[in-house]
């Protein structure tokens, strides 16, 4: 019942003519919604696929989360009753702002490796889900394999650079917070590599969909990726704030209520089924719609707005269907010849 249920959403009912003319999609909000719609599916199976390439990262989170919850614990339970506590509590709890630094630090150093790895899959995933919200067939395996083939060196630096940062932000700002505790002109880089290092992640919404789309070098795609990024701040910003909607959500539950533990599995379950190719399904959507404004009308023999109909030539076809109703259809009729026109 549910794999019929799935293939009748997936390749809708049979014997049935989903589609008319006015239902096809003439702006990018209409094919975002339709092509989600078709290859909702497809995208479990994507995301069900690159699975393994983060369980590496996966074991080291819950690592890090399990650490922190304790030092919360004996920090909550230090403050409940100091008199009670013991020395080594005490040295601990005095202690404790160093003890989060230090557990932080070696989590996001593991993170590199982790976090490396997982590039050549989001490049295969990037081009599979860029055919896919531009109403273009991709096979799941053959395709994302070809592409994380073709893509896995500068996926690869890609995703290098992606595991540093976020350790490059915690050194720079711990580094130069306490330089600024003595000259206050030292928030300035501290600001710096903060903001850096979130244009670094803004830009990874463009990266790998152009990386599997134009032929660029690696640090020309980083500066491109860099420059669509600034030129589309509010918008990126947005699209990468929805997509951590669901993490925000579980993190509020897991410091301020006593559900943690079970929002926690909810978000796990969520990127299990879909959470990662289901973001990467919005980044090209988006990612689309700025190539075809900003590079793809530059390009010679590039085609623009794929997947989506201009209205003025539903109404031309349909003035067309027009006249030929009205073409004789008696016997012995003949239609007129078509006058070819030379440009």
């Amino acid at each position: 019942m549910f794999g019929r249920f799935m293939n009748n959403y997936y390749y809708g009912k049979s014997g049935k003519g989903d589609y008319r003319k006015e239902d096809l999609p003439t702006n990018r909000m209409q094919l975002f919604w339709e092509m989600l719609r078709v290859r909702l599916a497809g995208l479990f199976r994507l995301n069900l696929m690159t699975i393994i390439a983060w369980i590496p990262l996966v074991v080291v989170l819950a690592n890090y989360i399990s650490n922190i919850y304790g030092l919360l614990g004996l920090i909550a339970e230090v403050d409940a009753d100091k008199a009670a506590a013991t020395a080594e509590q005490l040295r601990m709890y005095e202690q404790s702002g160093d003890a989060f630094y230090s557990l932080t630090f070696m989590a996001l150093l593991y993170l590199i490796p982790c976090i490396a790895i997982t590039g050549p899959f989001q490049a295969g995933m990037a081009y599979v889900t860029r055919n896919w919200a531009r109403d273009e067939h991709a096979f799941v395996w053959s395709d994302f394999k070809d592409a994380f083939k073709d893509n896995w060196k500068q996926a690869l630096g890609v995703s290098l650079i992606t595991g540093v940062v976020p350790l490059l932000m915690l050194v720079s700002y711990r580094f130069y917070g306490a330089m600024a505790s003595d000259n206050v002109l030292f928030i300035v880089p501290q600001m710096l590599v903060l903001t850096i290092g979130g244009l670094w992640m803004l830009a990874l919404v463009f990266l790998y969909p152009m990386m599997v789309s134009y032929k660029v070098r690696f640090w020309a795609l980083i500066k491109n990726s860099f420059l669509l990024a600034v030129g589309r701040l509010p918008q990126t910003l947005a699209v990468r704030l929805i997509m951590l909607v669901p993490t925000i959500i579980v993190g509020l539950l897991l410091f301020y209520t006593p559900y943690g533990l079970y929002a926690l599995m909810g978000l796990a379950g969520y990127y299990l089924l879909i959470g990662n190719g289901l973001a990467r399904f919005v980044y090209a959507s988006f990612a689309n719609a700025v190539f075809d404004k900003f590079i793809n009308p530059n390009i010679e023999g590039a085609v623009v707005n794929r997947g989506i109909v201009d209205p003025d030539s539903l109404d031309d076809e349909d003035d067309d269907e027009d006249e030929a109703d009205e073409l004789p259809t008696y016997p012995g009729a003949t239609l007129p010849e078509r006058q070819d026109r030379q440009a």
